[in-house]
């Protein structure tokens, strides 16, 4: 009972905790949902000893990790302070090889593939779970479009994206067991637009993927036809360059040369 003259003391507010920089690795089984729930419930213990195995692989223990479930996927937040390098390339050669050896002793109706993004950013922690729009990012990378396809042609069982912020500071650095060159740029279709990321594993043949600004995809080449192919309306012999151009070295030009646009502004 309150005394009298006094007033009742409300409870503290809960004060969100400041986010905190994290490695998130996030792992989904393909076509859970198509599966009864006895297979359910087996390929959810796989995904966790597969995802255990691997992290163990990059020196990473329990103590330093936290873990989210999903159903059908794992989410994981990982101590800033692990090494990227050595969990990226657990990545590319435990997982693989974990789940050759699962799926060697399954039945057909079991066998497991899964997606994984592996991104970088800051998450709050409260009592409800976690937040942050890196977190947000990752997940719509795994949900990707382009990653289920890359998970479709993959041999291996396994299909990686990593983040932009993950390719420029390990990646494209060439770290002994993570080739550079085996990562393709992408602009991933996302619900609140475009997305650039990073595909381990061959560009589809007759596609390029999309390119992300600072990738190097190649130009389509015109189709061969045998006739010389006509000049532009308008060029009179000269030499028409559209789009950036980068590498036009030697030789001489005695016809002018027209960059960009015919008619500014209008059609060609």
């Amino acid at each position: 009972m309150t005394p009298k003259g006094t007033t009742p003391k409300k409870a503290p507010a809960h004060q969100p905790q400041p986010p905190l920089s994290r490695n998130i690795l996030l792992l989904d089984i393909e076509r859970y949902s198509d599966r009864d729930d006895v297979e359910q419930a087996y390929l959810r213990r796989m995904l966790y000893e597969i995802t255990d195995r691997t992290l163990i692989a990059a020196g990473i223990d329990a103590t330093r990790r936290l873990r989210a479930d999903r159903g059908d996927s794992v989410m994981e937040l990982i101590d800033a302070n692990t090494s990227l390098i050595d969990l990226l390339r657990a990545l590319l050669s435990e997982t693989p090889i974990q789940l050759r050896a699962t799926n060697r002793k399954a039945s057909t109706s079991a066998q497991i593939r899964l997606r994984a993004v592996l991104a970088t950013g800051y998450v709050a922690i409260d009592e409800n779970g976690w937040v942050g729009a890196d977190l947000n990012f990752a997940c719509r990378l795994l949900d990707a479009d382009e990653l289920r396809k890359a998970l479709k042609r993959s041999e291996d069982d396994f299909a990686l994206c990593v983040s932009d912020p993950v390719h420029r500071g390990i990646v494209r650095h060439n770290h002994p067991g993570i080739p550079a060159e085996k990562f393709h740029p992408v602009v991933l279709d996302g619900k609140n637009g475009a997305m650039e990321a990073w595909l381990y594993g061959p560009v589809p043949a007759g596609e390029g993927g999309t390119p992300a600004p600072g990738g190097h995809a190649a130009p389509p080449s015109p189709a061969p036809t045998g006739e010389p192919q006509a000049e532009p309306p308008g060029t009179a012999s000269g030499a028409y360059v559209h789009g950036n151009q980068t590498g036009i070295a030697g030789g001489t030009f005695t016809a002018p040369i027209t960059f960009g646009d015919l008619n500014p502004g209008g059609s060609r």
